[in-house]
């Protein structure tokens, strides 16, 4: 491997990782998940792809419509429902490669996709909005001004930055940037643990404990 691919390399996985990071556990407590699932769904999903995947270029990791998709499930059903779906869902994603039928996706009407990347996005900025909240009540005063001033900045630099230079990510420099100073300076601010409890070792092997029949599988079925 070139020194060059190396380096870009190094610095696409830190940035990766780096972001990755609150998105999974953003999108575990979205779908009602134990944060640890979100970091251990990632972890494996990175690494498959990575190991297996088809492409130099293929991205994999958290995704927010799956959250958006799967929580009444979790809701209604518990979490070993939501394991027998993602085995079921791989199941019929390796049938369609088998198949070649990815190319039906060309049969999406645009308008369709534009509506789903849009709504998408609508319920992921919505759900910021929390964090701008203490309980019930809004965030007022020195708290509300120093969080959307880390937010703020933390969007310049990933705005700017580009501009500057292109030798770093900028997700990277705002993540770290951010982070530290949070960090240095001693401020007053939420972080991820605060969020969640976050502890544990690399998961087990296990079947989903749930009743293998036609019941089980009308209800992960649309889901899947």
């Amino acid at each position: 491997m070139k020194p060059k691919r190396l380096r870009a390399d190094v610095l696409a996985g830190l940035t990766t990782s780096f972001a990755l990071l609150p998105e999974c556990i953003a999108f575990a407590l979205v779908a009602h998940l134990n944060p640890l699932m979100g970091l251990y769904g990632a972890f494996i999903i990175c690494t498959l792809t990575a190991l297996f995947g088809g492409r130099p270029g293929m991205v994999s990791g958290a995704a927010g419509s799956m959250a958006v998709v799967i929580v009444a499930l979790v809701v209604q059903h518990g979490v070993q429902y939501l394991l027998a779906t993602v085995l079921l869902g791989g199941l019929i994603m390796l049938a369609f490669g088998l198949l070649r039928l990815g190319k039906l996706v060309r049969m999406v009407p645009h308008p369709v996709m534009l509506g789903f990347v849009n709504g998408l996005a609508i319920i992921i900025a919505l759900a910021q909005l929390e964090h701008f909240k203490s309980g019930d009540a809004w965030l007022s005063g020195a708290p509300l001004y120093l969080m959307a001033g880390l937010v703020a900045v933390t969007m310049a630099i990933v705005y700017l930055l580009p501009r500057l230079t292109r030798a770093v990510p900028p997700a990277l420099v705002a993540i770290l940037g951010v982070g530290l100073a949070v960090y240095l300076l001693g401020l007053p601010t939420r972080t991820l643990g605060d969020m969640a409890h976050i502890a544990g070792g690399l998961p087990t092997f296990a079947l989903p404990d749930i009743p293998w029949n036609l019941q089980t599988l009308h209800i992960i079925a649309p889901y899947a």
